[in-house]
């Protein structure tokens, strides 16, 4: 049975200050968000009932707002209190959170410093993707024809929705493929990204990772350097071009909705999920739920 449309469910979403019934939570065909991309959004989890690194998303939302040019009329500690009240309002244990922030329907056109600056959160069941053992297969990536875009020519330190296009676009053509997922490369040629993940490879006894310099540095991303680092794994933050991925044992990608993912494949390139993987899958999945 397919899982109801994302617009006609049951329960409650946080709409500009208050939580109103799921199916009312709608906006304008003229929105300015929707037409010209100024829209910025958080991806969540929820463990047993509380929000992993709540604090940093809320703030990079607010951050990511002010790159695009808009305030969110709210304060940080505010869309903490109400991410909490929407998950308890939704008796979420273990889901997903998707705030977002965008700029009304009071302008059309190019600019719009006028407009309503609306804000939004969601929230909804989702356990654990994959058992340890369907897990530890791994995923398989192609490579995609898009490619990240130079920081001079879009905001690429924001989580807009406008970013997100190319991953979309590469994530159907991988699926279409077979694939699970995509590699994107930057404007250099230099290993980038998956769609919606960081990526690290294992040369050795060390955990490499290309530098975040046109793309997010991911809050997962950041927390699975710390674990490693507490470990004794030594990190290597470098440009990483895609003919070097012949000479890595192990690749996982990292994200809120991936966690830590091993991949077996990217394109002509082969991985084996192992030990250094299974180490910071078993340190990242206790640390979330500790």
């Amino acid at each position: 049975m397919a899982a109801p449309s994302f617009d006609d469910r049951d329960g409650f979403i946080w709409f500009d200050g208050k939580l109103v019934d799921w199916r009312a939570a709608g906006i304008h065909v003229l929105t300015h968000g929707l037409h010209y991309g100024s829209c910025v959004f958080e991806g969540e989890r929820v463990y047993n009932g509380k929000v992993f690194k709540l604090r940093e998303h809320s703030q990079r939302l607010l951050d990511s707002a002010r790159i695009l040019g808009f305030e969110v009329p709210f304060s940080v500690e505010q869309i903490d209190q109400a991410t909490l009240d929407t998950i308890k309002a939704n008796n979420i244990v273990d889901g997903y959170v998707r705030p977002v922030a965008w700029r009304g329907s009071e302008m059309m056109g190019v600019a719009a410093q006028s407009s309503r600056i609306r804000v939004a959160i969601a929230t909804w069941s989702w356990p654990s993707y994959w058992s340890p053992e369907a897990r530890m297969r791994g995923i398989r990536l192609n490579m995609s024809e898009w490619k990240r875009p130079h920081p001079e020519t879009a905001p690429t330190n924001a989580k807009a929705a406008g970013l997100y296009m190319i991953c979309t676009m590469s994530k159907h053509k991988a699926e279409g493929d077979g694939y699970e997922d995509s590699l994107m490369l930057d404007w250099r040629g230099q290993v980038a990204e998956a769609t919606g993940a960081n990526i690290f490879f294992v040369y050795g006894n060390e955990l490499h990772t290309p530098l975040p310099d046109c793309f997010l540095n991911g809050i997962t991303r950041q927390t699975v350097i710390d674990l490693a680092r507490a470990r004794g794994i030594k990190v290597v933050e470098r440009a990483i071009m895609p003919e070097e991925m012949i000479n890595a044992a192990e690749c996982f990608l990292t994200g809120t909705a991936a966690e830590v993912t091993p991949v077996r494949e990217i394109g002509t390139y082969t991985f084996t999920p192992g030990e250094i993987t299974r180490q910071l899958i078993a340190d990242y999945d206790a640390l979330v739920r500790s």
